[in-house]
């Protein structure tokens, strides 16, 4: 660990959902502190759990109970725009599938968080080019999601995680739809991202080579965090 700090703090968080077949408890009683500048593997087996921990983590989702503190503050006191904006500022996510909209280009779909965020479109078009540059695809900034390799589409979902500078990297198998040496390159790139960054990382993965490259592993089995192996 970088830092004795603790960044995140999940304090008795559990999540059901209600379904016509009746509730199914995904999340219970998790506990866990995550430090600033650590990289956090997160493992288990489908359904167990990961991704809806991920998106309690990333404020996408609420946890029906317990709470998540960042530095100390909830943030689930915060509600509508207040965490839209703090997601926007201080987190950044990249996916399995890079979800990158379709219609634009690389270099628009790396300027979209900053438009939000209250940029203009010069200065937003200025940062979206050098990290662009940063992951290697400064070539690439006028083509289509549709006209990029896998890799090339991940290299762009990573820029756009990151071109607003978040403190924390929230990634849900960054590597889960690429061949093997595509991966590497993609972990390769997210490893200097976190050394040039000092990046908080937390990565859902069913790589075990990945998981033991980074700091801690945590697993969740039926919605519980079982174990938390440092490696």
């Amino acid at each position: 660990m970088n830092s004795l700090r603790a960044m995140i703090d999940v304090c008795g968080v559990g999540k059901k959902f209600t379904t016509q077949g009746g509730e199914i408890e995904v999340l219970r009683d998790v506990n866990l502190k995550i430090c600033a500048g650590e990289r956090v593997a997160v493992v288990g087996t489908s359904g167990a759990g990961k991704t809806t921990l991920m998106h309690i983590l990333g404020g996408l989702d609420r946890p029906t109970t317990g709470d998540v503190l960042f530095e100390g503050e909830s943030l689930f006191s915060l509600r509508g725009p207040e965490l839209d904006s703090f997601r926007n500022r201080t987190i950044g996510f990249v996916f399995q599938f890079h979800q990158l909209l379709p219609e634009f280009t690389a270099l628009e779909n790396v300027t979209m968080p900053l438009l939000i965020g209250g940029f203009t479109r010069a200065d937003a078009t200025v940062k979206a080019t050098d990290i662009l540059h940063e992951v290697g695809l400064g070539h690439r900034l006028t083509h289509k999601p549709g006209a990029l390799s896998g890799g090339e589409q991940q290299r762009v979902a990573v820029a756009r995680a990151l071109v607003r500078e978040p403190r924390l990297l929230l990634a849900d198998e960054p590597t889960g739809n690429l061949d093997s040496r595509t991966s590497d390159e993609i972990l390769l790139l997210l490893d200097q991202m976190h050394q040039t960054r000092g990046l908080t990382m937390i990565i859902v993965t069913h790589s075990g080579a990945l998981a033991d490259s980074l700091d801690r592993t945590l697993r969740i089995e039926d919605g519980i965090l079982a174990e938390d192996n440092i490696n």
